[in-house]
């Protein structure tokens, strides 16, 4: 893909007609917008974020998350604790998206960076689904095998697409907050739509059924693949691999080493580690409880669906109120947010909502979108430091690293779940002791404000690394014709110019 440096004033606005109608010019909004993206970042791109955020991560995910849950309640039968420690397993490739970083940045195949890769995780994909869904009787590990096989194909394609956003981002920064909405909308979007399917074809198809529909999303990746545009590099040299290899790893300690990396990655991991997943013996209690509200396939697809609305709130009002904010700050009020958001779980476990007169879906349903709301404001600002964090000629290798440092901490925040768990003796019979669970998780929740003085202070929008981390003391002629020339500057070019 072949991104030119252009003026953003003139050319990353979007035009409003002279008389419009207010009416008109917000629904026409969201139409201008991605016009403007698809005109600045080329439309295959565009189409990779939506297709891959959108369809296959946000659809295919939301509609995953549900069959999973119930595959492992009703087919294998583990308990909450277990069932939280197991499909912790299944996010492994996600710890190692460096790995897939650096093959996608040093090692071409065919003369093409990102093309091969998606149409490989899309291929991977659709095998791992197939095996789940064709196979009766299937082993628990075996089962968690393809699990995992499937989760690394989708960390493969996201790893490919989240270079080409990382290397938009840094040389279009005007566009990063712009980018990372539109991966956010997109990923709401198929994870609303996805969810509210997904209980209504559990019921219909079972969880084997839909693990089969979901080779689907995973074709889609592939279809990426085919149609992305990107630059061929002919005559690579195999021979160089290993070279290379040593070379990403050198350039990453040499970045991380840097304190305006390390800080923010630290918290980053604090903040997701300590926000304790209980969410498998919240899930036992409201579908198998007798004291709980006993929801249907149905109803938990529904609620969760509703509750995608919150995460499109939460992405459309960072768009467009908090985007320009420092990022300590918002990362202060959202992390309080949270915490203080867990207490609805609180309120409904203890049945408290009931002497209020709020029925559980009702106020389950708000609690969702609060919840989701919140979760999508803590999440973007990290984001966008994450995105502007990657210094150049090794994005996709870097904001892997970056990202398996938050997913390393969602897995620690996994484990640490199914230990509380399983500690307070929440079984699929017992919930005796789900309060309390969910109270420490609650104030656990708080811990990361004590190091919040890791968090930079800078404006998102201005905020940028020094120019010896960033690579950008390379000669300015130099650097437009890479521009011009690769989609996605190779580590040997950026190591080359140092």
């Amino acid at each position: 893909m072949v991104v030119e440096d252009q003026d953003l004033e003139t050319t990353g606005s979007i035009h409003v007609d002279k008389g419009e109608s207010r009416f008109l010019t917000v629904m026409c909004g969201p139409i201008r917008w991605i016009k403007m993206l698809s005109k600045e970042l080329h439309w295959s791109f565009v189409f990779g974020v939506v297709s891959l955020y959108g369809i296959n991560q946000g659809l295919g995910g939301s509609m995953g998350r549900v069959a999973t849950e119930y595959y492992m309640k009703d087919v294998q039968k583990v308990q909450p604790s277990e069932s939280q420690a197991l499909t912790a397993i299944t996010k492994i490739p996600w710890i190692i998206k460096p790995l897939w970083g650096i093959l996608t940045d040093v090692l071409p195949i065919f003369g093409y960076h990102r093309r091969p890769y998606f149409i490989l995780a899309g291929v991977l994909g659709v095998v791992s689904m197939l095996f789940i869904s064709l196979h009766s009787n299937l082993h628990l590990y075996f089962a968690l095998m393809w699990m995992t096989l499937s989760s690394a194909a989708m960390a493969i394609a996201d790893v490919t697409i989240d270079a080409c956003t990382a290397y938009n981002s840094i040389k279009q920064s005007a566009l990063a907050s712009d980018m990372q909405s539109l991966c956010s909308l997109s990923s709401s979007i198929g994870a609303l739509v996805g969810y509210f399917m997904s209980g209504i074809l559990v019921h219909l198809v079972g969880s084997k059924g839909v693990f089969g529909l979901l080779t689907l999303p995973f074709a889609l990746v592939s279809v990426v693949g085919i149609v992305f545009s990107e630059s061929h590099v002919p005559g690579f040299s195999y021979k160089q691999v290993n070279q290379r290899f040593t070379d990403a790893g050198r350039a990453m300690w040499r970045t991380m080493k840097c304190s305006d990396v390390w800080r923010p990655c630290l918290y980053m991991y604090i903040s997701l580690a300590l926000s304790l997943n209980i969410h498998e013996g919240l899930f036992y209690w409201f579908t198998d409880s007798k004291d709980g509200p006993l929801f249907a396939q149905e109803t938990v697809g529904f609620i969760l669906s509703i509750g995608s609305v919150g995460s499109i709130l939460g992405a459309t009002l960072y768009q467009l109120v908090l985007k320009d904010h420092p990022f300590r700050g918002l990362c202060l009020w959202t992390q309080l947010l949270f915490a203080l958001s867990g207490m609805l779980d609180l309120i409904v476990v203890l049945r408290l909502n009931l002497k209020l007169g709020l029925p559980d879906y009702l106020f389950i349903v708000v609690d969702e979108v609060v919840s989701q709301m919140i979760g999508r404001l803590k999440w973007m600002p990290l984001l966008v430091l994450t995105s502007k964090l990657c210094p150049h000629g090794i994005e996709g290798t870097f904001f892997a690293l970056l990202m398996s440092i938050d997913n390393a901490g969602l897995m620690t925040s996994s484990w640490l779940g199914g230990v509380l768990l399983h500690v307070l003796k929440v079984t699929r019979t017992e919930f005796g002791n789900l309060w309390l669970a969910v109270l420490v998780r609650n104030v656990m929740r708080l811990l990361p404000l004590f190091v919040l003085f890791l968090v930079p202070k800078g404006d998102q929008n201005t905020f940028k690394l020094p120019s010896e981390i960033m690579g950008e003391d390379s000669e300015e002629g130099d650097e437009k014709e890479e521009t011009r020339n690769l989609e996605m500057a190779s580590l040997v070019h950026s190591v080359d110019r140092r």
